[in-house]
């Protein structure tokens, strides 16, 4: 519940030094409905199918890990019949902190270019074994920046590297 902290504020100050719920709940922005809603303990029916629900998606993920919130549902469906919309499933996994495992791609500053200006032949042709010194090397060019002000500069760092050692 999103304002529980308020509500438990709410009760302290009323059992402590019995200050008036209702100014309180004006004060804080809080409906008296949904203070005495909370201070009841009740759970809506809503409220106790997402709890069951949770439970389910906390165990698909224990069971297998790398699922999102798309496949948990899938599985929901199909694995114990339970139909519900993704973006219920969505907003339980965040609640919960549930997240798939798996890693994506980042897009980072190195990319393929769309239109290289030139493409080297491909001689290695993934033999990477070099017998004797000085048979095959492998380089790459990085290109690094720096402003001064609005100026730009530039630095090339070009690494070699000899394939026996």
């Amino acid at each position: 519940m999103r304002q529980a902290h308020l509500y438990t504020a709410i009760r302290e100050e009323h059992e402590e030094n019995a200050y008036p719920i209702e100014p309180m709940c004006d004060i804080l922005h809080v409906s008296h409905s949904a203070y005495y809603k909370w201070a009841s303990g009740k759970l809506s029916r809503r409220e106790t199918e997402n709890a069951e629900l949770a439970a389910k998606i906390e165990q698909i993920h224990r069971e297998t890990p790398d699922k999102g919130y798309r496949r948990i549902n899938d599985d929901l469906k199909h694995d114990y019949n339970i139909h519900v919309n993704d973006k219920r499933v969505l907003r339980i996994c965040r609640i919960k902190s549930i997240k798939s495992t798996i890693k994506y791609a980042r897009h980072g500053c190195t990319r393929n270019a769309k239109t290289p200006q030139y493409l080297a032949e491909n001689l290695l042709d993934r033999q990477f074994y070099a017998a004797k010194p000085n048979e095959k090397w492998l380089t790459d060019v990085t290109e690094f920046k720096w402003y001064e002000g609005m100026e730009v500069h530039k630095v090339y760092l070009s690494a070699i590297l000899d394939l026996y050692d």
